[in-house]
């Protein structure tokens, strides 16, 4: 009788909603994976990092259906992205590597880092535009991979450890962020040396980065419970705190739309932030201590992973663009 009520309860997570409830949906994956990013995918699927288990986890929202990759023994995978090539791109701080699955054959390709970034944690990656994948580590690293010669340049980080969240932009470039270092970074695509952007609040906490359409920087401030934008152009910030009490923004995510999403771990839930109105949206968890670890999403949908609660998560509006 149990499982056949798990057995249901889990069916009424991924089949469609009424429309006025199908703003929020969950999708439950395995126990214990600990979904840690997510990667929306061309074809309509859902990566996921199993931080948990050491697999890279494939949801189809349409069925509910997860399907899941063994990276190798002893991997603690973190952050996962697509490429330009349509495959998943992992940071695997358990393997100390970058890795690389087919989306068709589900090939697992790995590259390790060099004896120099031993031990990285590593975090988060993304590519610029020449298709190189640059990635961060927690350790104190941050460092480049030549997808197809397999050449790879790792570089010390300034303030040593804390790098973490990494974005692309629109022209090409390339910023990631210190959480312990406390800093915006813009590392040069040929040198790999790493021009430092003091935020406007001191010991901020910068988590996450991710660049709009007009290549500005939205950046989460884990400590002082802000998302932010520096505006490269001008070299400005402007800073936005949080609504609620003792916020902690985690995530940020910029959507097609360039409206701003942000994680609250204070208030267990997904902000969505109008730039324009400056106004703030939430959308709670119905879990407690879900922790949302990332954000990410494509038109008409932001996706996070419920890293406290085994589900992945998407926000949407029926009829019209989430950003609308």
């Amino acid at each position: 009788m149990r499982r056949a009520l798990a057995a249901f309860t889990a069916l009424l997570l991924v089949l469609p909603l009424p429309a006025a409830a199908q703003e929020v949906q969950y999708f439950p994956v395995p126990a214990g994976d600990h979904p840690h990013d997510v990667a929306p995918a061309p074809d309509g699927t859902v990566w996921y990092t199993g931080q948990g288990k050491g697999v890279l986890g494939r949801l189809d929202p349409k069925t509910g259906k997860v399907e899941r990759i063994p990276l190798g023994e002893g991997s603690a995978p973190h952050g996962v992205i697509i490429g330009p090539d349509g495959a998943a791109y992992v940071t695997d701080s358990g393997l100390n590597a970058i890795v690389r699955v087919d989306p068709k054959s589900k090939e697992v390709k790995t590259w390790p880092l060099p004896k120099s970034g031993i031990n990285a944690n590593l975090n988060t990656a993304a590519f610029d535009g020449k298709g190189r994948i640059w990635f961060t580590g927690q350790a104190g690293i941050y460092g480049r991979l030549d997808p197809a010669t397999g050449t790879m340049d790792v570089w010390n980080a300034p303030k040593a450890v804390g790098p973490y969240g990494i974005t692309g932009t629109p022209q090409g470039d390339i910023y990631y962020v210190s959480l312990a270092g406390s800093f915006l970074g813009k590392p040069d695509l040929e040198s790999g040396e790493t021009a430092v952007i003091e935020p406007k609040t001191p010991q901020a906490g910068t988590r996450r980065v991710w660049s709009d359409s007009k290549g500005r920087l939205w950046v989460s401030e884990w400590n002082a419970g802000n998302v932010s934008m520096y505006e490269p152009g001008a070299k400005d910030w402007k800073v936005y705190k949080l609504p609620g009490a003792a916020p902690h923004a985690y995530a940020v995510y910029v959507d097609d739309k360039d409206k701003v999403w942000v994680t609250d771990f204070s208030a267990n839930a997904i902000l969505k932030f109008d730039p324009v109105t400056e106004s703030f949206k939430s959308f709670p968890s119905d879990k407690a201590d879900a922790a949302v670890r990332q954000l990410n999403g494509r038109p008409g949908e932001v996706w996070g992973a419920e890293s406290g609660a085994d589900r992945l998560v998407v926000v949407r509006t029926p009829g019209e663009d989430v950003s609308d």
